[in-house]
């Protein structure tokens, strides 16, 4: 049972800034670049201020509420792990009702960015909500929560396309599938520096899920995540600098790879967070391409 610690209210305040993981923006980022690349695809590199506003908002008060209901699910096991055994929750400074009245209010503010874009975003909007909910949930089910945080970091693709006013296409559904094969390679190495703890108190991964196959099978996902980043570059007719981009990428991959081999929990998490350079090098690729044509 979680034993309440006495706070001042600017303590508190605190404590709702690192539920929200503010100090941590390496997952909002994650989130942000992918969103970029649909955003700049589907309005044909010149993306309205309006639309680019709410949408990097939306990135950012989802990933937000997606922290602070992930801590509720994992309120009774972070205390348990060293990493995040200091989580507001599991230290106690604040209890698992106000995570959930953080959640639900993030939501309201995401919920109120609709306002300013088409119809047929607020109801693709339902399915963003329904994963970032089910999603901190499923490491008890399964051994693919990574799959469902990936479809979950990956919605905001479909979404940028309809606050274009673009149906999903092919080109969509390829960056869709993409940043999901992306998301569970990143997300297993991540997942590698809580392992030990993970078998211990009976929590489920992709990491666990793999075992002594995790490297080659995260390499496998992240040149599978290329090749349909490629196939997307060559229906829109962005593979030159885009392919550039993709290469220098398939070359950091590989990278991380050798990084990885020996499965050091602090060096697989150091990996973890250098994805950021991932989805900027793609989005340069696909800016840079409409900027010279």
């Amino acid at each position: 049972m979680t034993i309440q610690v006495a706070t001042t209210w600017c303590e508190r305040l605190q404590a709702y800034y690192y539920l929200c993981r503010f100090d941590k923006p390496i997952g909002t980022e994650l989130v942000f670049w992918p969103t970029m690349w649909a955003l700049w695809i589907a309005s044909a590199g010149v993306p309205q201020v309006k639309i680019l506003i709410p949408m990097v908002l939306g990135v950012i008060f989802m990933r937000a509420a997606g922290c602070a209901i992930n801590d509720f699910a994992d309120r009774k096991v972070d205390g348990h792990v060293a990493r995040t055994k200091q989580r507001p929750l599991a230290a106690g400074i604040i209890q698992p009702v106000e995570a959930i009245i953080v959640f639900i209010l993030l939501v309201f503010a995401s919920a109120a960015l609709l306002f300013f874009l088409p119809i047929e975003t607020f109801y693709w909007s339902f399915g963003a909500l329904f994963l970032a909910f089910i999603y901190p949930f499923m490491k008890r089910y399964t051994h693919l929560p990574q799959v469902f945080l990936g479809a979950a970091f990956s919605w905001s693709i479909p979404m940028a396309y309809t606050a274009v006013g673009v149906t999903p296409d092919l080109t969509c559904w390829l960056l869709y599938f993409a940043n999901l094969a992306w998301t569970v390679a990143y997300d297993t190495q991540y997942a590698i520096t809580d392992r030990e703890y993970d078998l211990k108190i009976g929590v489920k991964s992709t990491a666990i899920l793999f075992g002594r196959f995790d490297v080659q099978i995260i390499f496998s996902l992240q040149i599978l995540s290329l090749i349909l980043l490629g196939l997307a570059f060559i229906r829109e007719e962005l593979l030159l600098w885009g392919g550039l981009a993709l290469l220098i990428v398939a070359a950091d991959f590989v990278y991380q790879t050798w990084k990885i081999r020996q499965r050091d929990p602090q060096i697989c998490f150091w990996v973890f967070q250098h994805n950021r350079w991932v989805g900027l090098l793609i989005w340069l690729g696909i800016a840079v391409s409409y900027g010279i044509n």
